[in-house]
């Protein structure tokens, strides 16, 4: 199986690093790709939100199966062109992709399949901006409707802070999503959905907070870690049950089945799940942990989503132990990053690249999230230790990271 990744970033990286380990796939190409990813696959520039040109690079390369990696094609409506060309596809429909595009879609899905989430509002005037502030609080969860990279939200207990970021986001001309705060620990579920057949993955808990002991803006993350040694042994179960198998029916049944990566952004309360967001993709940086521990062969599961027959594919398998990701960021991130940067021990194993590119032979910095740095271990202990130790041997000028990912964890600070 000839395989196309789309993308350019770390997550794309794991699945291309995941893709190569399946004996099945016989050849993987990276459209654009980027420094790490060329290590791996034959590599070819694109425009990834043209449906055209994703089809005309997918029929030049012969590919059997299409993973789109990021969001932006997948609303756009890339995958619908790829599979009207009579190719496999990995990625949801532009329709189902509303469930990432949309958060009042999403809100409307959840509340119609009977999904805990938090009490929204949308507001896409300023002259009821005010009034509507005044029916949420004391913690304010303002975000925009539409997609933002994983930066497009502020949780803040400043009133004046809220609306800054409210008024910043109907002067960009997109609606603003107020929502109730929900308690406790998050977690990142991703699901492998076909139609209403849900086949979850390993838990995953991110960081999105540029600071140690989530301090600082929000970040498109920071760092992950799978599996979460404090989530109650029943609760990945729930959360299949509970959450996304009655979005998957309710999208069935409104005519947009999901086939795909369903990602569920979670908060874990004392009465259980509630929906923070969804996303239509595999989320970063999770991902470049969950993969890191997955023994099934990618190829066959992806191509088994995307061609229906998830239902029969044999149990997945994974590999005893915890991953960690720690993500090497540029000078300034989550602001304006510093580029052009060099770059020592980028080819070291467990560095997945993200914001890179080659310049006279050197791998430079390209972007705000450079690396992903994944560490493995038969326990969480070990896993940071394997990361961190891989971090130690690389040196970006200017770059910082998080040192306290999954610690809190590993510490026992985190409770339901």
């Amino acid at each position: 199986m000839r395989v196309l990744v789309i993308g350019s970033g770390a997550r794309e990286h794991a699945l291309l690093l995941a893709l190569s380990r399946d004996p099945g796939v016989t050849a993987l190409i990276a459209a654009p790709g980027n420094a790490g990813t060329a290590k791996i696959a034959e590599q070819h520039p694109v425009d990834a939100a043209s449906g055209d040109a994703v089809v005309a690079l997918a029929q030049r390369v012969a590919a059997d199966l299409v993973v789109i990696g990021p969001e932006v094609p997948l609303v756009a409506g890339v995958a619908d062109a790829v599979r009207a060309a009579g190719i496999a596809c990995f990625g949801p429909s532009a329709d189902a992709a509303r469930i990432e595009g949309s958060k009042a879609f999403a809100k409307d899905v959840m509340a119609a399949a009977g999904v805990k989430t938090a009490r929204s509002e949308v507001v896409d005037n300023p002259a009821t901006l005010d009034e509507a502030l005044d029916r949420f609080g004391p913690n304010w969860v303002v975000k925009d409707d539409g997609l933002a990279a994983g930066k497009g939200v502020v949780v803040t207990t400043d009133r004046a802070a809220a609306r800054a970021h409210a008024a910043d986001i109907l002067e960009h001309g997109h609606p603003v999503l107020l929502e109730s705060f929900l308690d406790g620990p998050e977690v990142s579920l991703f699901c492998l959905v076909d139609g209403e057949t849900v086949v979850p993955l390993l838990p995953a808990q991110d960081h999105k907070r540029v600071g140690d002991g989530d301090t600082g803006p929000n970040t498109g993350g920071m760092g992950a870690y799978t599996p979460l040694p404090w989530l109650p042994a029943d609760m990945v179960t729930r959360i299949v049950d509970e959450v996304c198998v009655p979005v998957a029916a309710e999208m069935v049944k409104r005519g947009c089945p999901f086939s795909g990566l369903l990602y569920a952004g979670l908060a874990i309360g004392a009465d259980g799940p509630a929906v923070v967001e969804f996303n239509c993709r595999f989320g970063d940086p999770e991902t470049q942990a969950v993969l890191a521990l997955l023994e099934s062969p990618l190829g066959e599961v992806l191509n088994a989503t995307a061609t229906g027959t998830l239902s029969s594919l044999p149990p997945l398998r994974w590999q005893d132990g915890a991953a960690v990701t720690v993500v090497l960021a540029a000078e300034n991130y989550p602001g304006t990053p510093r580029t052009g940067d060099s770059i020592v021990g980028a080819d070291n194993d467990g560095v997945l690249h993200a914001g890179t590119k080659v310049v006279d032979g050197a791998v430079v910095s390209a972007g705000g999230r450079v690396l992903s740095v994944v560490g493995t271990g038969a326990d969480l202990t070990a896993a940071r230790v394997d990361a961190y130790a891989k971090l130690d041997a690389i040196k970006l000028p200017g770059g910082h990271f998080r040192t306290d990912i999954g610690l809190a964890a590993l510490e026992g600070r985190i409770s339901i």
